[in-house]
């Protein structure tokens, strides 16, 4: 669109134009109220984010209708040329960005506009407040807000917008007082113009001193073409900046074209040298809109059987959208430096789908659509080729930026590691990148386990199922304790699922030490006491296991029904030190919470059958060998219920349980 085509009040004459029709006022939400408030008045140390904003709005508009025209053959004829134009009117204090872009209907003027942060009203007012409070500014973007930000510089704004193959104009305006207007308007041909009237910058006024004096003179041509260079250099239309006011010079030659604001030159095949940190952290909020710099960037160049080229980001904490199946996840795909698509998952694995970035092929068709990018054999070449390169970039944090990693550790880490699900290729990489809570105390790795396992020890112990707090004070680790064994407290719920597929590492076997008839490394170290103790020990084990307990105990239980019925014996215990008993689990190696989790997501779950262990050097469990059979469900009832306890579970029928265990203790 030239300048001749669109000018800086065209917006509000489209307004006035619709003055004859019926205007429709709205009221922003309660909240949304808030959010406008904060915008104008909290202290921004970068107004010129507007500016930033809005074109990365009209760029990703042209982006939409160039997607959209691929199937949609009635579109095709708008979606060429894609521009952005940025034009200022000093006298009447405006600033227009207009774009040729997909445009808005009147209910997405309603549903974006009208409706502030969605997902996420009230974290963003509660961010806002601590970011002012805390001198960091730049928020815009992160909640979908950043057309709002136009509100820092502007007392008003009108939106004239027309959606592409359609006939109707809509203009939208508010002056940020927690209002409105929605009215009919004229506009040529598809696109969005949004024209700010900027305020006064008179710090002597009526208005907010804080932000006025903050403001740059945005009504200077100069000025905007300067915020654009630094902010937009790398968008991929041209953005063209003009003042409307200004006579033209009669050295210019009337057909003589404008020269673009930015130079459109893609930032990822610049030598990596020649662009500064500042320049790939903007291109990162330019595509993401996060407020927050990066953790880590990927800079990748694939020559060979498929060329392409590749910039890649992981942020700095989880997108809010991280676990929703229909989130944005994938990377842009840029064909030739045209741009093809937004949240292109084929080109990285799942269990990367935190990483944002742009890959841009050589190779591919640019009339490429998702079905055919699924099937074409360099799709899967660029897919490899990126997954490797991410999973060498993590090692190399992780070995050479120890604290870096855990802080992507504990954002991505859970996510990492379904790739040990889903990727056989690359399983053992992404094996060794893991970290995990230890019985130990801390973290570890596999490596780390490996190299300090205890003589003899020929697997990999793991105890799974709720949070490490709990895993860490179950009796299962007694006597791995005891014997100086570690255990892996396995905390997540993918962990029960990937030890299941990779069962072994570097030749050692993965071992619940939940499940029955573990073999524990190593001997118990030795009793400290008087001489004789370990002797008189044993003989007291000795004489309540031959007391026959663990069968009267079993047939109690099979007795109370409820819980009781999926446990399928009682017996002895070898794992247990302090503790007078245990649940272990027979079969699959499931945990409670696993079969809770299968619960709420409506999938069924085997057949769960659990052993009872029993402490035999236990006081209880001694005390327990000489109750009379009368009060044997009694005592099974109250270990039951400790046993659950333990393992992190309620406790079934828990006022008959408390019942029970005030009885016994009474006696």
């Amino acid at each position: 669109m030239s300048e001749d085509e669109v000018s800086c009040g065209e917006s509000a004459a489209g307004s006035e134009r619709g003055k004859n029709e019926k205007a429709e006022k709205f009221e922003f939400q309660s909240e949304a109220k808030q959010v406008l408030e904060l915008m104008i008045h909290s202290v921004y140390s970068n107004p010129d984010i507007f500016l930033r904003e809005l074109v990365s709005n009209a760029s990703d508009a042209i982006d939409k209708l160039r997607i959209e025209a691929l199937t949609d053959d009635k579109l095709s004829e708008f979606a060429k040329d894609g521009r952005i134009d940025v034009l200022v009117d000093r006298g009447a204090r405006r600033v227009a960005v207009s774009d040729n872009g997909v445009g808005m209907s009147r209910d997405e003027l309603i549903s974006y506009l009208g409706t502030i942060a969605r997902s996420g009203t009230k974290e963003f007012v509660r961010a806002v407040r601590e970011a002012a409070a805390s001198g960091n500014a730049d928020l815009i973007g992160q909640f979908g807000i950043g057309f709002y930000s136009s509100f820092i510089v502007a007392d008003s704004v009108t939106v004239s917008t027309r959606r592409a193959g359609t006939g109707e104009t809509w203009v939208w305006s508010s002056s940020g007082d927690g209002s409105y207007e929605i009215q009919p308007g004229e506009r040529d041909s598809c696109g969005t113009d949004v024209s700010l009237r900027i305020k006064e910058r008179d710090t002597h006024g009526e208005e907010d001193p804080d932000v006025v004096e903050s403001l740059k003179d945005y009504l200077s041509e100069w000025t905007l073409r300067g915020i654009i260079k630094r902010y937009s250099d790398f968008v991929s239309y041209p953005i063209y900046v003009a003042d409307t006011g200004k006579a033209k010079s009669p050295d210019e030659k009337p057909d003589e074209k404008p020269a673009p604001a930015n130079s459109m030159k893609a930032i990822w095949i610049r030598p990596e040298g020649d662009v500064t940190d500042d320049e790939y952290k903007e291109f990162y909020r330019h595509i993401t809109h996060d407020w927050e710099d990066p953790m880590e960037r990927v800079v990748y160049r694939a020559e060979g059987a498929s060329e392409f080229h590749a910039l890649l980001y992981i942020p700095s904490r989880p997108p809010v959208d991280l676990f929703y199946r229909e989130g944005k996840h994938g990377v842009q795909l840029y064909i030739r430096r045209v741009f093809i698509m937004n949240d292109c998952r084929d080109l990285i694995p799942e269990y990367m789908r935190f990483v944002k970035g742009v890959v841009d092929s050589e190779d591919l068709s640019l009339n490429v659509s998702r079905e055919l990018l699924q099937q074409d054999r360099r799709t899967v070449m660029i897919k490899s080729g990126v997954t490797r390169k991410i999973l060498d970039t993590l090692r190399r944090m992780k070995e050479d930026r120890p604290d870096d990693y855990k802080k992507f550790w504990d954002a991505f880490g859970i996510v990492l590691k379904e790739g040990i699900v889903s990727d056989s290729r690359n399983r053992e990489a992404i094996m060794k990148l893991c970290s995990f809570e230890s019985s130990k105390g801390g973290r570890t790795t596999l490596q780390e386990y490996a190299a300090s396992m205890a003589d003899g020890q020929k697997s990999v112990y793991y105890l799974a199922g709720g949070e490490a707090g709990a895993l860490s004070a179950s009796p299962k680790l007694e006597a791995f304790r005891e014997r100086g064994v570690e255990v892996l407290l396995l905390c997540d719920p993918v962990d029960e699922i990937w030890v299941q597929t990779a069962p072994s590492f570097e030749g050692s076997d993965f071992v619940s030490i939940s499940g029955e008839n573990v073999e524990i490394p190593g001997s118990p170290s030795e009793d400290s006491g008087e001489p004789g103790e370990k002797d008189k020990k044993a003989e007291k084990t000795k004489k309540i296991e031959e007391s026959g307990i663990a069968g009267r105990l079993k047939e109690a239980v099979s007795k109370l029904g409820g819980f009781a019925a999926s446990v399928d014996d009682v017996r002895m215990s070898s794992r247990l030190v302090d503790s007078p008993a245990t649940f272990v689990q027979k079969g699959e190696r499931i945990s409670p919470q696993m079969r809770n989790f299968f619960k709420s997501i409506g999938q069924g779950a085997p057949e769960e059958k659990r052993v009872l262990e029993l402490n035999p050097s236990h006081r209880l469990i001694e005390k327990i060998s000489e109750a009379s059979e009368d009060d044997m469900e009694k005592w099974a009832t109250l270990l039951l219920g400790l046993a659950s306890i333990a393992d992190g579970e309620r406790v079934e029928n828990a006022k008959d349980f408390t019942k029970t265990l005030v009885g016994l203790l009474e006696k």
